[in-house]
């Protein structure tokens, strides 16, 4: 007999900076955004909640994230850039923005540009206040 988790949708967890303006507005975004009926189910999470604290385990650091996180159902975390790629996919026309990616020059370009932006993401984008509870929905 199967097990009845065996049945649930297999959920991959996004970590963002929920201090962070710029990210708080991707994160609306993305929950704005359809996504292929085949797509792997996405959680958000601020990093700054207890479940990104247990997800991550020893990657956590205490203060402000670097970068952005996505933990796959399987486990494995990507981080940065490479945690918005894994994304595209399962996004609206996001397969062919994810071929980009694969013309020589443009993935050093965009880890480039998310080291860039990341690092002064609060000196250009700001910050908001962190909402307790916010990415936890029931």
């Amino acid at each position: 007999m199967a097990d009845p988790s065996d049945k649930a949708p297999q959920v991959c967890l996004l970590i963002y900076d929920g201090e962070c303006r710029l990210c708080d507005t991707a994160k609306k975004g993305l929950e704005r955004l359809e996504t292929q009926v085949d797509a792997t189910p996405i959680r958000m999470v601020p990093y700054q909640s207890e479940e990104a604290k247990q997800a991550l385990g020893a990657v956590y650091r205490p203060g402000r994230p670097d970068v952005v996180f996505l933990i796959r159902s399987d486990g494995e975390i990507a981080s940065g850039l490479d945690a918005f790629l894994a994304l595209l996919p399962g996004l609206r026309g996001g397969r062919i923005l994810s071929g980009l990616f694969s013309i020589p020059l443009v993935k050093p370009v965009g880890y480039l540009l998310y080291w860039c932006v990341a690092r002064c993401r609060y000196a250009v984008f700001g910050k908001v206040a962190l909402a307790e509870g916010r990415g936890n929905p029931r």
